[in-house]
């Protein structure tokens, strides 16, 4: 309509539906809170995402920032929340009522640590318990419970991870699954087509197995784009699936412009 002007994300959102990428409209694109290294109030953070065209923001507890003022901002901006990350803590009732609050959909669980002292079998049995006591208070809240598959020295394989969520037989737990953690052994195109629904939500990140050479941490130096992800497969594997939701990047973050780069990777490997 002549006359009117667009601003930053309307104008991205239209470039985005006219070019109708792959996963247009079924990927909804967001960040981890903290990678946000502007020193803005939580309002302005929200306000610059929704100027570099993301969809919402991911929060970590309990080093998150204010909660009322988390909720205030909302309120103000509209801008979506729409996962709590919970890690290993045991308090999971806590992050449920911390979603409740926020309007979000999910609670990330990482299941326990494996090690020395830590035996796996022990490991499984606990972990699964502590989700089995929090899944009908997560159901009366509205909120998924989502294992995230991380370097834990625990769930090494699709078809365990995959057994240990179906053991839980609830529709309200199921699998956070992050593509980067996964090619240091593995290939999340495997994953994703074994997890299949079980996929609640994904991270998004790259890894460099050439990298890792020097120190397996070293792996994720990488760009989203850059490592050893085959992209196109992932795509392939999310599109069997007819996987559709939230994508959040889980790399490290800075400023606006950084955050600018890191959305404009994920729309390229996503294709947005």
């Amino acid at each position: 309509m002549a006359g009117v002007s667009l601003g930053f994300p309307e104008l991205l959102r239209n470039r985005r539906e006219a070019r109708g990428g792959q996963f247009t409209g079924r990927i909804k694109r967001a960040v981890m809170y903290h990678m946000i290294e502007e020193k803005l109030s939580v309002r302005d953070k929200f306000r610059l995402l929704q100027d570099l065209g993301y969809d919402g923001v991911e929060i970590r507890r309990p080093s998150g920032p204010d909660p009322q003022e988390v909720v205030a901002a909302r309120e103000a901006t509209g801008f979506t929340i729409h996962g709590i990350t919970n890690s290993s803590s045991a308090d999971i009732r806590g992050a449920i009522a911390l979603a409740k609050l926020y309007g979000a959909g999910t609670v990330l669980l990482v299941a326990g640590r494996v090690n020395e002292q830590n035996p796996y079998d022990k490991n499984y049995e606990e972990t699964q318990q502590r989700i089995r006591d929090a899944t009908a208070y997560a159901e009366q809240h509205g909120i998924k419970l989502l294992v995230e598959n991380v370097w834990n020295n625990f769930l090494l394989s699709p078809l365990e991870m995959a057994r240990y969520i179906d053991e839980l037989a609830s529709p309200w737990v199921g699998a956070y699954f992050d593509i980067g953690n996964v090619l240091r052994y593995g290939w999340p195109e495997q994953w994703i087509r074994i997890l299949g629904k079980r996929i609640g939500k994904i991270h998004i990140k790259d890894y460099s197995r050439k990298e890792e050479k020097e120190g397996s941490g070293r792996g994720f130096n990488v760009g989203i784009g850059e490592g050893d992800c085959d992209w196109p497969a992932v795509r392939k594997a999310l599109a069997e699936i007819g996987y559709s939701g939230w994508a959040t990047a889980e790399v490290a973050g800075g400023d606006r412009a950084r955050l600018a780069d890191v959305a404009q990777r994920m729309g390229r490997v996503l294709d947005l």
